[in-house]
């Protein structure tokens, strides 16, 4: 048959993607349409319209409507009447969010994403109640249909239990920790529970006592995958040069990631079906019907890729290697985590924050700990303001607690693009004895060297090591030549638990076959963009690595490698934001670093109860964040001529 494109749509129509549907469409889209200005702004103000169209989201925003489901069927089974729940993957998740919810849940907290003020311990017990939030395990168990040898017999999945009222206060947490359960681990878990079920009732009908494990009578996923006669649909992938750059890609790198047997194509397997068939098929083929042993090998895969790029020799000769790479659920949580290891070195230390970051950065900071100082500009001058500040609180017999723990930073920064000057930054922290860890997924692996001057990197595998914007991961990788990794790597060692699903796992490790190539054609494009709107008279300013703080991107820019893919923009007249948006011919919705071309009025989804606030770090309201995929060049130039076309000059 001939080849078909399983990668994202690029160069549609807003109303080729309705307003709430995934984005891409296929299954398991971190991302949602949300094609207007106003769309963007009655999502945050949870007008119906909106919210009740919505299918799919961004899986720390938007809980997956799979993992709803499963999260209901255990409060039915465990849950009194006046409680919800939400499921982790691991008991001691389970636990960090009870400590979070007893640590900030009042009946009279807000409902908005304000940092909430914590109770002290001893007031805890009072103010949510003995036994209020609770841990519960939840065990599934394979169906007899489904059990191998080697196979998986048992999923735990745990559920952090709290008043109904504290509902708010555990999304912070699984928003800002981000060690979350993912829709396909939850459509996994709803499929034994659905074929245990059937399984019972048979035994049942059969006069067999069955196990007793509970189930769910469901649907058992697609039993056939096309009908006689459908409407083709209208995210059909690219057929041009755009889908043969993913092809060539993926064949030039075969030889050094040969398929596994399983994960050969089947001839003629999906002929007859239209494009969003296939794609269900193809997840459900090589997803859920794949060896899942298979997933230790993808995961191993995965950080030894990692590690080539980040590697650098030290005087001593030491090489990064896989076992300094660690993987998470999301790049959040291996923000999250990060700072949670680096804490158990010096728990009365507060971090800094420098520039001004991704929101639920600064939440995690702030929110978990002692807190943090915050230094949202990120430019020389903050260095200076910083030095002179731990030259007087650390001079002399200075408190532990008035040490410093860490700083953290993104290289560059979301969503001003801003490069801070890690050269200086390592120098303060060899004098005062802190780490940094900064956060380099817009500069990502291809482009930046920066393990030199830090001791961790984080980094959003979701985004462009991912690409088609169908699974979620982070990583996290220490530097051995820094003094705090000895004491870092053992205690991550200690604490350590994997917890990327092993489904996630084989198609994160498929996608990021071809990343540094998809790299390199993203670079071009968007520098091409860049030079283009920043000519034009009715844009303000182009927030791009090229521009904003230059010589400190450069430092670490390395050679022949590009900007990245993502930029920001403001336009002069006062409605040209949302102009341009609306007639933006490209998907918009929340994420980035995606194969396609994907738009958001940034700082309304992040900060739209908080505009004054960052305005005064300078993100206007009416900020444009564009990250660029893999169309052809003149399909985005065009795009962005009909969008300024439609600026009025008011």
């Amino acid at each position: 048959m001939a080849t078909r494109e399983i990668t994202p749509a690029a160069g549609l129509r807003p109303e080729q993607a309705p307003l709430g549907s995934p984005v891409p469409s296929v299954p398991h889209a971190i991302s949602v349409s949300l094609p207007t200005f106003q769309d963007n702004v009655d999502y945050e103000e949870a007008k119906p319209r909106v919210v009740n169209a919505m299918v799919s989201g961004y899986p720390r925003f938007f809980v997956a409507l799979k993992v709803k489901e499963l999260m209901a069927i255990c409060e039915k089974k465990y849950g009194k009447s006046s409680e919800s729940c939400f499921l982790w993957p691991t008991r001691r998740v389970a636990e960090r969010c009870r400590h979070f919810v007893e640590r900030y849940y009042a009946p009279t907290i807000a409902n908005d994403d304000s940092t909430p003020t914590p109770h002290p311990p001893s007031t805890t017990s009072t103010i949510v109640g003995s036994g209020a939030v609770r841990i519960v395990e939840f065990p599934i168990h394979a169906p007899a249909s489904e059990q191998k040898p080697d196979g998986i017999k048992v999923i735990k999945v745990f559920a952090t239990f709290f008043p109904k009222e504290a509902f708010s206060v555990a999304k912070q947490f699984w928003q800002h920790a981000g060690d979350i359960i993912s829709s396909r681990q939850a459509v996994f878990c709803l499929r034994w529970l659905s074929l245990k079920a059937e399984e019972d009732q048979k035994e049942a009908a059969n006069g067999v006592s069955g196990s007793g494990e509970a189930g769910v009578n469901g649907p058992r996923g697609n039993r056939r995958y096309a009908s006689a006669k459908q409407t083709p649909s209208s995210t059909t992938g690219p057929t041009g040069t755009f889908g043969d750059f993913i092809n060539n890609a993926a064949a030039a790198q075969s030889q050094q990631q040969p398929l596994d047997p399983e994960d050969q194509p089947v001839e003629d397997e999906g002929d007859g079906m239209d494009s969003r068939d296939y794609e269900v098929y193809v997840e459900e083929r090589y997803g859920r019907n794949l060896d899942l042993s298979f997933a230790p090998k993808a995961k191993v895969a995965m950080r030894r890729r990692i590690a080539t790029q980040v590697a650098h020799t030290a005087g001593n000769g030491e090489f990064v290697t896989e076992e300094d790479v660690y993987l998470y659920p999301t790049g959040m949580s291996a923000i999250y985590n990060a700072h949670r290891i680096a804490m158990t070195l010096a728990p009365t230390r507060k971090s800094v924050c420098f520039g001004f970051p991704y929101t639920d950065t600064l939440k995690v900071l702030q929110k978990f700990g002692p807190g943090c100082y915050f230094y949202g500009h990120g430019e020389d001058q903050d260095i200076e303001t910083l030095e002179k500040e731990l030259s007087e609180r650390q001079g002399g017999d200075c408190k532990e607690e008035d040490k410093i723990l860490a700083v953290f930073c993104e290289f560059p920064s979301n969503p001003l693009l801003k490069s801070a000057n890690l050269v200086r930054l390592n120098a303060l922290a060899d004098k005062y004895g802190f780490m940094i860890v900064v956060d380099e997924t817009l500069g990502n692996f291809v482009n930046v060297r920066i393990l030199e001057y830090v001791d961790v990197v984080v980094s959003s595998l979701s985004k462009i090591f991912s690409g088609d914007s169908n699974v979620m991961g982070g990583s996290l990788v220490l530097n051995p030549q820094r003094k705090f990794y000895s004491r870092l790597k053992e205690a991550i060692d200690r604490d350590y638990e994997d917890m990327m699903w092993v489904e996630d796992a084989i198609f994160m490790e498929r996608n990021s076959r071809t990343f540094k190539a998809r790299i390199a054609r993203i670079d071009e494009n968007a520098e091409a963009l860049c030079e283009y709107l920043r000519e034009h008279p009715k844009v303000k300013q182009v927030f791009y690595p090229k521009y904003i703080t230059t010589d400190n991107y450069l430092a670490h820019k390395v050679e022949g490698a590009g900007y990245g893919g993502l930029f920001s923009v403001v336009f002069h007249a006062p409605n040209g934001a949302e102009q341009f948006f609306d007639a933006l011919p490209f998907y918009k919705g929340p994420s980035l670093g995606t194969n396609f071309t994907l738009a958001c009025p940034y700082t309304i989804l992040a900060h739209y109860f908080e505009l004054d606030w960052a305005a005064q770090f300078g993100i206007e309201r009416n900020l444009i964040r564009v990250a660029v995929g893999l169309e052809e060049k003149e399909v985005l130039l065009q795009g962005a001529k009909e969008a300024l076309d439609a600026i009025q000059d008011e």
